[in-house]
């Protein structure tokens, strides 16, 4: 038997790193607080007043998320403050298209090695994000875990709460034959997709590299931050008229859309009626990727869907316009 002896320190875990982290989050975590948050970061687990005296029947709704590989392009570009705004957002979009406000998050971040850098850039993010969308940053799970991830990798989840009165959810039952298709223009890949980006674009790229067809490098264009779509939903939500909302994630604009159209209806999409980002031509035309993968992977240039009664198209425009909102009409349910 050797008479080494074996710290923890040793084995690749560093608690004092990880606790010099949280002391370095703590205030731009409690930023994101409101007088519903009856705890700091730190305890045993988040606490949260929740007064819904407000609604007759309050529901609470969830989701749980991550980034999937676009972390491996902030890996490669050395760029952390962006993934934790994408998970963020993501989360709010997930919850908000059923009529629910948001009212914390939580996250988890593991890594090989705690990089005190690293781990203050990711947690901005979600703070970042979580101001934005008015939801409060209650907790998080740190874990160093050297012998899962290799060095400069780590893993990012989270899980969002909010809530909506039963009467204002939102499930597109309402949603009937005849109704339009109003798309919203996404900010780019949003959080999905990035297996097949990386493999075509990377065969052919580098993350600094800047072809013709896009304005900034490669890294820059696949970092750009995941939408919310919490403002505009909020606002669109209050008009009687608009049936349903759709979050254009992983499976495209069918696969997710579809989602929420009752029985015997399906979509009737005009597939030119807007003008798809460049970084999917480039896509499409880098790794010659036929049109029914692009379909079912990305989501094209439209983030969001909503679907409402013809006789809303100007009103629903008029509020898009004054929202800053780019908005197509991209078809109708049959």
């Amino acid at each position: 038997m050797s008479d080494k002896k074996f710290t923890y320190k040793d084995s690749g875990v560093d608690i004092q790193a990880g606790e010099d982290l949280v002391n370095s989050i703590k205030d731009i975590v409690k930023e994101t607080h409101n007088t519903n948050v009856v705890s700091n970061i730190g305890g045993f687990g988040g606490l949260f007043s929740a007064d819904f005296g407000s609604m007759k029947n309050p529901i609470l709704v969830s989701s749980v998320d991550g980034v999937g590989t676009k972390l491996i392009v902030a890996f490669k570009s050395e760029k952390y403050d962006t993934v934790g705004q994408d998970l963020v957002n993501h989360c709010v979009n997930d919850i908000a298209v059923c009529g629910a406000t948001p009212l914390f998050f939580l996250d988890y971040f593991s890594t090989g090695k705690l990089e005190q850098k690293v781990g203050f850039d990711v947690v901005s993010g979600f703070a970042k994000a979580c101001k934005e969308n008015g939801v409060a940053l209650i907790g998080g799970e740190t874990a160093e875990m050297p012998d899962i991830y290799d060095k400069g990798e780590f893993d990012l989840a989270g899980t969002i709460v909010g809530v909506v009165d039963r009467d204002q959810l939102i499930t597109g039952e309402k949603i009937q034959k005849g109704d339009l298709l109003i798309g919203f223009k996404s900010s780019g890949l949003h959080t999905n997709g990035y297996s097949l980006a990386r493999k075509v674009l990377f065969s052919e790229y580098d993350v600094n590299d800047q072809p013709e067809e896009l304005d900034r490098t490669v890294g820059n264009e696949l970092l750009q931050v995941h939408k919310s779509y919490l403002n505009v939903i909020s606002e669109l939500k209050e008009v009687d008229g608009v049936h349903g909302f759709s979050h254009i994630t992983g499976g495209g604009i069918v696969g997710n859309t579809k989602r929420i159209l009752p029985d015997g209806l399906k979509l009737d999409l005009d597939w030119k009626s807007w003008k798809r980002p460049a970084i999917f031509d480039l896509i499409q035309k880098t790794g010659n990727v036929p049109e029914d993968d692009m379909r079912a992977t990305f989501n094209l240039g439209i983030g969001l869907i909503t679907v409402i009664s013809p006789s809303k198209v100007d009103e629903v425009e008029k509020m898009c316009s004054e929202l800053g909102e780019e908005i197509y009409k991209i078809g109708s349910v049959t």
